[in-house]
């Protein structure tokens, strides 16, 4: 018997990754299989029976994406762009949310900067990003990309961001056998990379990186009103402070997280961002009744 994690999964084949970095192809085994489901980025035992390799069990999962079907995933690439299409903190904003309410940790990346004056206030916007604790990876052509390998290294993560960004220019300067690969497997499919038959990690930088996006829609109606703003780490010097324990700091009055906003503790965007997600939820929870 022995350990290892799931990499690649097409139709009912699971190619596992051993502890001697082994790869393998197994199948479930009957007990497995009245089990849950075999996700990419499960850690598993297997054992050798006759002539193939079996999955006897699934270890318990930190958290688990649908889109892509994954399990275990350690942090969301949030990629976005400076231009083209312009930078938006209300877009990343929403995207570090979302990670976060599904147990994941937001990396921003930030490409073409090279495109941008040096005094553009998206830097500004930036710093406040890595003031909050937030890692912010900067990438601009003919330049070095700091910090990103040493990001990606043992860790399982997904890429997220609108198109044209960047991120498959962005992971070929790292590995250029990532988006050649991505390809090849796309034609041979036939329905295109993001189909739900086939779910892979490849391996980058020493990491494990899932060659499909990891939110392809932001919807917020599964994130419940009163845990919005405990994913604001902006909030958390002050929340405490907030004369009701269950403030939602949008309407009531002695609220500490609106007194920091004013007095410029609090960035005024992230605050108005906040505001704007709660009645997204609301008017969410509206639709589904």
């Amino acid at each position: 018997m022995g350990k290892a994690r799931i990499i690649k999964i097409i139709s009912n084949r699971y190619t596992i990754l051993t502890e001697a970095k082994e790869h393998l192809i197994a199948q479930g085994s009957g007990k497995l299989k009245l089990g849950k489901t075999p996700l990419v980025g499960d850690m598993i035992d297997y054992e050798p029976r006759e002539d193939v390799i079996v999955m006897t069990s699934i270890y318990e999962r930190h958290n688990t994406l649908i889109r892509p079907s994954i399990a275990n995933v350690d942090q969301a690439l949030i990629v976005m762009s400076a231009v083209k299409p312009d930078f938006s903190t209300q877009l990343v904003d929403r995207f570090v949310w979302l990670v976060r309410h599904a147990q994941i940790e937001p990396v921003l990346i930030v490409t073409k900067l090279d495109l941008v004056n040096k005094d553009d206030p998206m830097f500004k916007a930036l710093d406040v990003y890595e003031q909050s604790g937030m890692t912010v990876i900067r990438v601009a052509r003919g330049q070095e990309i700091i910090g990103l390998e040493a990001c990606i290294e043992n860790k399982i993560s997904v890429l997220t961001g609108q198109s044209g960004v960047g991120k498959s220019s962005l992971l070929n300067r790292l590995n250029p056998e990532f988006v050649l690969k991505t390809q090849e497997i796309s034609k041979a499919l036939g329905r295109g990379k993001h189909t739900t038959r086939h779910v892979q990690l490849y391996e980058i930088a020493g990491g494990w990186v899932a060659d499909t996006p990891g939110f392809s829609s932001l919807e917020f109606g599964s994130i419940p009103l009163n845990e919005l703003e405990g994913l604001v780490r902006e909030f958390d010097p002050y929340r405490e402070h907030c004369q009701f324990r269950d403030c939602s700091h949008s309407n009531e009055p002695k609220c500490a997280v609106k007194d920091a906003v004013k007095a410029g503790l609090i960035d005024t965007d992230r605050y108005t961002h906040y505001l704007e997600v709660r009645q997204l939820i609301q008017d969410e929870r509206k639709t589904y009744k």
